[in-house]
């Protein structure tokens, strides 16, 4: 098992679990990365946020199939879980700590901590190394694949502390007053048109970091625009994404704000908030300047800045089969992000499947392809099948899952709700199922 975060964690303890002996290989702090900063196993570098927990969506459905195959970080996640609306939000270090304790526990898991170079078709290997993959390593996956490796930029957003945060000028608030626990999970810093264009202004003027990147155009990862990006596609644009006012109302003038920066708890201490969606790669005295023209935000304390960082994935529809299993070596197994997958959650789930498969073949039984009717076998089935000259990774949506036929479409067509429900109805149908036939069947 190779790499230490959500994926290989998860894959490493789904492996351990089903009878095979796991050597788990993680390069922290023999080799730092960019963006980590400890050394703890499922380090969540970017956002806090595991998405949404609202019952019968799409990323609650792929939660909800992994906690239904007993996947150790879904437990994690519950036991760290801070308030985030609706969202499954958690405390970094909480999180980390708690998928530690298993992984440094578990009886048939080995943990090595040096960087490894070299992959070998001899051993049943689990390459789960992340977007953050070493260039030697990288270099080596380029050789196994017998292609290019390829790669897009991805932000993180800035952190501040909480007591630096102006609550006479911010309010709590979670949109149209949505929470797990019926609580105002959110601060929100809202504007007026006038602070909205000045603040545009100076975001557009603010300079940046280059990309050292041999492209003309920085692939960015649209589901996780840098705010200038977005801001760059026009004035009015971040009012229409992150910085959308809907469903919020500032207690102080009972008024719907002309747009609102929301921050959200890091941890359960509450005493730091990251800005939701303000990823951007501003250096460091812009960012400080530009964000603290946020309402609320005049004297915030940066614990840690916005940033920007390489995030490698392989081209999977040409080189893996719907097992996550390289096509040209059945032993080696990609999961998490660099097999192409995108979000927390769905390298979680592509973790478990790698897991549970490379454990199957350890035991001489026969790997499973989740059905096509499950979100995590939509998902494989995407990561495997999409269009290799134009792959893009992505995130779980309905979009992925099959359609429901013409009959149920006619009879759910004026009730979204009630046709996505039907939809993680039949998905957890069909997970039953297959689990109830024996391995090997």
């Amino acid at each position: 098992m190779i790499g230490g975060g959500l994926a290989g964690c998860e894959a490493a303890w789904q492996a351990a679990n089903g009878g095979a002996e796991v050597i788990l290989y993680e390069m922290r702090p023999a080799k730092r990365t960019p963006a980590h900063k400890t050394d703890a196993f499922g380090e969540l570098v970017c956002s806090n946020s595991l998405k949404t927990e609202q019952e019968s969506s799409a990323p609650w459905l792929l939660k909800q199939e992994c906690r239904r195959l007993h996947s150790l970080l879904m437990r994690a996640a519950a036991v760290a879980r801070v308030p985030g609306g609706h969202a499954l939000t958690v405390d970094r270090e909480v999180f980390s700590q708690e998928i530690s304790k298993a992984i440094e526990s578990h009886p048939h898991i080995k943990i090595r901590r040096e960087e490894v170079t070299a992959i070998s078709s001899e051993a049943i290997t689990i390459v789960a190394t992340g977007p953050l993959t070493s260039d030697t390593l990288a270099e080596e996956i380029g050789r196994i694949t017998g292609s290019e490796r390829l790669y897009f930029y991805d932000s993180i957003s800035p952190i501040v502390s909480a007591d630096s945060i102006d609550m006479t000028v911010a309010f709590r608030a979670s949109r149209y007053g949505k929470s797990l626990d019926g609580g105002d999970d959110y601060i929100n810093c809202p504007f007026t048109k006038e602070q909205y264009e000045a603040f545009i202004t100076a975001l557009l003027e603010a300079s940046h970091y280059e990309p050292h990147i041999p492209e003309d155009k920085t692939p960015y990862f649209e589901s996780c625009l840098p705010v200038e990006e977005i801001a760059r596609r026009g004035r009015e644009t971040l009012r229409f994404g992150p910085m959308k006012p809907m469903g919020l109302e500032d207690p102080k003038s009972s008024r719907r704000p002309y747009a609102v920066v929301q921050l959200r708890q890091e941890n359960q201490r509450a005493d730091s908030y990251n800005l939701v969606g303000f990823q951007n790669h501003m250096k460091f005295a812009d960012q400080a300047r530009v964000l603290r023209l946020i309402p609320g935000l005049e004297q915030a304390e940066f614990i840690r800045f916005g940033q920007m960082h390489r995030n490698t994935y392989i081209n999977s529809p040409s080189l893996l089969r719907p097992t996550l299993q390289l096509k040209s070596d059945p032993n080696i197994f990609f999961a998490g992000q660099i097999s192409g997958v995108e979000g927390y959650a769905e390298s979680i789930a592509t973790g478990l499947l790698a897991g549970r498969n490379g454990a199957a073949l350890a035991r001489g039984d026969g790997v499973e392809i989740f059905p096509r009717a499950t979100a995590l076998g939509s998902l494989t089935h995407y990561v495997t099948n999409a269009d290799a000259d134009h792959y893009q990774p992505a995130n779980i949506t309905f979009d992925l899952l099959p359609a429901l036929g013409e009959e149920d479409r006619k009879r759910f067509r004026h009730d979204k709700k009630a046709r996505h429900a039907e939809v993680c109805r039949r998905a957890m149908a069909a997970m039953d199922e297959m689990l109830s036939v024996p391995v090997g069947a």
